[in-house]
């Protein structure tokens, strides 16, 4: 399955962390990520990260488009809900209820998701592509 990384700059170390806790999980997919974001992750877990441009640069419109092509099974987008870049979260929240993509946007959803993901329960997404 094809999973996307974003997380914004409060957050990244935690999505490095649960990108480490995860690897096992995440090893057996591919996975994408906004540029730095994927570089972090890529560099603590040794997973290959297929990177986008950085979130602000036009990464998350790569992202968009991957999704609006229906390229994208699973989103973990770890946000600062204190954060003043809401049109990320809003987009990514569009795009994925109107595409029917899973997305967490915090870490016990995200869990939820990577558990579901190596149980199977993700598995209909293959039939959606």
């Amino acid at each position: 399955m094809n999973i996307a990384l974003i997380a914004h700059n409060n957050k990244k170390r935690l999505m490095e962390n649960f990108c480490l806790a995860y690897s096992h999980i995440l090893a057996k997919h591919t996975l994408f990520a906004t540029g730095t974001t994927g570089s972090l992750v890529e560099a603590s877990t040794n997973l290959p990260i297929n990177k986008y441009l950085a979130g602000h640069l036009g990464g998350l419109e790569q992202l968009g488009a991957q999704i609006s092509s229906n390229d994208i099974d699973l989103v973990i987008f770890l946000r600062d809900p204190q954060s003043t870049n809401e049109p990320s979260i809003n987009t990514m929240l569009y795009l994925c209820d109107t595409y029917n993509i899973p997305l967490a946007s915090n870490l016990a959803t995200a869990e939820i998701l990577i558990h579901g993901l190596d149980s199977g329960s993700l598995d209909w997404r293959n039939m959606a592509r």
